[in-house]
């Protein structure tokens, strides 16, 4: 798998090519703004992409900003922003631009080298790695979708952001996989999310969940 990372801190952007080339993975380019970034992108076109949100020259949203202009230049390019801050603005257009395979995590919350590695390849697989810290500052205005939904669900539905499959919910909310699917089907009938394309459909819920 080929990644290309933009990252302006120099020790940390090494620190993520040694960490991905002993874990399989094939580093096409690191850089360090987001001209650069979008270069690298057009010449390697890679698997999936790791974006930093603040970077030069005025380190505020340049990088989401540059993973949303990759997404046009590569349509449904997996991005996982790896950053300190949460970006509400514009992480919202690219969490909620209904292509799938985002991930949002924050830097001083990723504690194994394991966690970091199974988001990067659930992201790449086009589905969603999202920290729950990132959700709860993202959905702090509108909430129309929460309040269709139940509490049970709400939490059925961040840890689908996360990424986590039936089986794994059911063990971190300590019930029956049977009970699982069935609040998934609830969240998919509350967010009007059709039975069509439902291979999908958990990427879009929590899309639709994190745009509304």
């Amino acid at each position: 798998m080929r990644i290309v990372i933009v990252e302006d801190n120099t020790i940390l952007a090494e620190g993520l090519n040694l960490l991905l080339a002993s874990s399989g993975f094939e580093v096409a380019a690191t850089v360090g703004d987001a001209e650069a970034f979008l270069a690298a992108v057009a010449e390697h076109r890679p698997d999936a992409a790791i974006v930093d949100v603040r970077l030069p020259p005025s380190f505020r949203d340049e990088g989401v900003q540059a993973a949303l202009a990759a997404r046009r230049l590569v349509p449904g390019l997996p991005v996982l922003v790896f950053s300190q801050y949460v970006e509400q603005v514009y992480a919202r257009d690219l969490l909620s631009d209904g292509q799938g395979g985002v991930g949002y995590l924050l830097k001083d919350r990723v504690a194994r080298v394991g966690d970091f590695v199974d988001a990067l390849n659930r992201v790449a697989g086009g589905g969603t790695a999202i920290d729950p810290e990132v959700i709860s500052q993202m959905l702090v205005r509108g909430r129309s979708p929460l309040e269709r939904l139940t509490a049970r669900e709400r939490e059925v539905l961040e840890a689908m952001a996360q990424g986590l499959d039936n089986a794994e919910i059911a063990r971190r909310l300590t019930v029956t996989e049977r009970s699982v699917h069935k609040h998934i089907g609830n969240i998919f009938g509350k967010l009007d999310l059709a039975p069509t394309d439902s291979g999908h459909r958990r990427v879009r819920a929590v899309l639709a969940y994190l745009d509304a």
